[in-house]
């Protein structure tokens, strides 16, 4: 019996991640060394670490809270063993390949959305499922969006194998099933993790996800709104379109009427079966331009 495993290659240096996923394990490790480092440094006999958690991690509802803090607190770590579970486990081996499907500025909605979905969740949520602790406890930690990366990757590749504990294959949809099970069955221990912001990420991924692929109800009808609305504003024709591979791909002899060949629904097919065996690296560049026009007709 073979495996199909999902093996994140590394061959190319750092110069291959893709642009998004690099730019966030960047950001993140030199907003962890800063906040390590000022930890070291006092104001007034207050350390200004102090400071940084104050008005940058995501402090509950009426004791603190800053709306700014959806977005920072996803950049703040509670050690380096959190950071390096987020960025590694769940960043780098998922979030590659589901940035080269969708391309950069996607993605970096797609992941920052999922971030601010699990600061909502754990705001409103906490105070209902579980036990208060003493003073009002931040949040910081990119888990959140990390778990809409793993619902978009278990959705995306649902039958690809990765190693448990670096041993056992198992199947990234019962994977990401078990997390979300565990989460549930999690909520209102008395720990430091945030289960529901796990869950809120974990449920904007699954709607992002469903909503790009036209299945999410009411869909069609805000894809209606939103050509009404470029309709007015005169946005019509104009919407652009990213991709992380976008600038070494050559596409100009594109069709101008974008009408799809006969056998071009089933060429697409083939090249997706193709990611879902060998990753998104395995496909040559003639296969990645169809991938992306492809793409492009859809959106």
């Amino acid at each position: 019996m073979s495996y199909n495993y999902y093996r994140p290659s590394m061959f190319g240096g750092f110069s291959f991640f893709p642009p998004v996923v690099k730019g966030l394990l960047i950001t993140n490790a030199a907003v962890f060394l800063l906040t390590e480092f000022l930890g070291s440094l006092t104001l007034d006999g207050i350390s200004l670490q102090y400071f940084i958690y104050r008005y940058f991690a995501l402090l509950p509802l009426g004791d603190g809270f800053l709306p700014w803090q959806l977005l920072t607190y996803q950049f703040m770590h509670g050690g380096f063993w959190h950071l390096f579970f987020n960025m590694f486990f769940g960043l780098w081996m998922f979030g590659m390949e589901v940035e080269h499907m969708w391309g950069g500025r996607k993605f970096l909605i797609f992941y920052l959305s999922c971030g601010i979905a699990a600061g909502l969740a754990q705001l409103i949520l906490s105070p209902l499922f579980e036990s208060p602790l003493m003073g009002p406890v931040p949040t910081v930690g990119a888990s959140g969006a990390v778990y809409g990366v793993l619902v978009a990757f278990g959705m995306m590749f649902p039958d690809r194998y990765i190693f448990l504990y670096f041993l056992i294959p198992v199947k990234v949809k019962y994977f990401v099933m078990f997390l979300i099970v565990l989460g549930v069955l999690s909520i209102g221990d008395p720990t430091n993790v945030a289960h529901l912001a796990h869950l809120g990420g974990a449920l904007a991924g699954y709607i992002f996800v469903q909503y790009d692929r036209r299945h999410f109800p009411l869909g069609g009808l805000f894809s209606r709104i939103g050509w009404w609305w470029r309709s007015i504003t005169g946005d019509i024709g104009s919407k652009k379109h990213d991709s992380g591979e976008a600038t070494i791909l050559d596409f100009t002899d594109r069709k101008k009427n974008n009408e799809e060949e006969p056998g071009d629904e089933k060429r697409i097919d083939e090249i997706l079966d193709k990611i879902s065996r060998g990753g998104y690296q395995s496909l040559t560049a003639e296969e990645k331009k169809a991938l992306f026009e492809a793409s492009r007709k859809l959106n």
